[in-house]
């Protein structure tokens, strides 16, 4: 149980980091006006989205629904439904983002950076409804 938390917590991490640049990335690219940079953006937002940010967030929820099929307790305890609707927060909030991506790949200047600048918030107020949730456990 040990390591599989271990690798949990490891993947989160991966998973918020590419969250959390992924929409700076876009706030570079919706401020950027030269082809040959946004076509940088492109290739670095795919590369995390494919090789960091969807593999990380993938183990996050197998090691996470691992722990909890080892120990389903945790699903009658009222801070672990609170921390599962904060999870599916930055479900979303992954899945916008390759939405995001897939339309600036085509209407680069979609949506303002300003909207992305607020966008890159969210994740990290999930996370820290996460955080609480796991290690003050409020209710």
């Amino acid at each position: 149980m040990l390591w599989i938390k271990a690798v949990h917590v490891i993947m989160v991490i991966s998973w918020m980091a590419g969250l959390l640049y992924l929409y700076r990335l876009f706030v570079y690219h919706a401020m950027e006006t030269e082809q040959v940079v946004r076509e940088r953006l492109q290739v670095m937002e795919r590369r995390l989205i494919r090789g960091i940010a969807t593999p990380a967030g993938v183990l996050s929820l197998a090691t996470g629904i691992s722990m909890l099929v080892l120990n389903p307790s945790y699903l009658k305890m009222p801070w672990m439904h609170a921390k599962l609707t904060f999870v599916l927060g930055l479900l979303v909030s992954h899945v916008q983002g390759m939405y995001y991506r897939q339309r600036l790949l085509t209407e680069p200047t979609a949506y303002s950076h300003k909207k992305f600048r607020v966008l890159n918030e969210v994740p990290t107020l999930l996370m820290i409804g996460i955080v609480i949730m796991v290690i003050v456990r409020p209710f």
